[in-house]
């Protein structure tokens, strides 16, 4: 994929497991990385993932650090990245936070703030990157939805209400660019080996009194008929298809990666 060599990779929530394999699988290609997360640039975090897609051979690394539940801070990442004259000609929507709850009994203010950093967030980097790939007649959008994006799971429905539109946006903002050099897919996850479903698994493992192992096997087996999580990397590599040439007659899909969750 020598044509990355000479583009730049935005994606958000890189300090998480996807997040961090998709910008690997980048920087091996060469690509300049633009990692966005909300912690503070001198965290620990910030500087191993530096080095570690430095090391890997990236062209240049930048950090960003933004709040995605407000647009001011979105549209304030953005003018930073022009002001340094830093296009974006990959962006992955990968930042997401999730809790389980039944409807009844979520909080209001925290459903909300999964719709805006799960959903509304995507919306406002989209339309941002967009400037820049349609003045350069080339891009691409890469959205992390999750299989709930396309099923539902109880409990969830901050989640599920905020994965389905990313999925309807997609499908969507492909058709206003088709044509124009410019590819829009979502990805959708299933039990995907991440920081983001420790608070399940441990809430299985307490349920069961059983081991680490046994309660992932139990809650994951309930859904994915494979029974195994996936490994970041397997999504990083859909990832980094969907940014290469091969992959430009490809838009508008929904691509899950589940073990055969949403086969029935």
């Amino acid at each position: 994929m020598s044509h990355l060599t000479d583009k730049n990779i935005l994606v958000t929530g890189a300090l998480g497991g996807i997040g961090s394999a998709i910008c690997l699988a980048y920087a091996r290609q060469g690509a300049g990385i633009i990692a966005h997360d909300r912690v503070d640039p001198t965290e620990v975090a910030v500087k191993t993932l530096t080095a570690e897609l430095t090391a890997a051979g990236a062209r240049d690394v930048c950090y960003l650090q933004a709040d995605l539940g407000s647009r001011e801070a979105i549209h304030a990442m953005f003018a930073r990245l022009r002001e340094d004259k830093r296009d974006v000609d990959v962006l992955v929507n990968n930042a997401a936070i999730q809790k389980t709850s039944p409807l009844a009994d979520f909080p209001d203010d925290l459903w909300e703030s999964i719709i805006a950093i799960n959903l509304v967030a995507v919306y406002h980097c989209t339309k941002q990157a967009l400037v820049d790939m349609r003045r350069k007649g080339w891009g691409r959008v890469i959205n992390l939805a999750s299989v709930h994006g396309l099923v539902a799971s109880v409990n969830k429905s901050a989640y599920v209400a905020a994965k389905h539109g990313v999925v309807g946006l997609t499908r969507e903002v492909a058709l206003e660019t088709a044509g124009q050099g410019i590819t829009v897919n979502a990805i959708c996850p299933g039990w995907t080996d991440t920081p983001i479903i420790a608070p399940q698994i441990e809430a299985r493992q307490q349920r069961l009194d059983s081991s680490r192992e046994e309660a992932i096997r139990h809650l994951v087996s309930e859904k994915q008929p494979d029974g195994g999580l996936i490994p970041p990397a397997h999504v990083a590599d859909l990832a980094l298809f969907l940014g290469g040439e091969t992959a430009r007659h490809i838009t508008g899909t929904a691509m899950p990666i589940d073990g055969g969750w949403t086969c029935v």
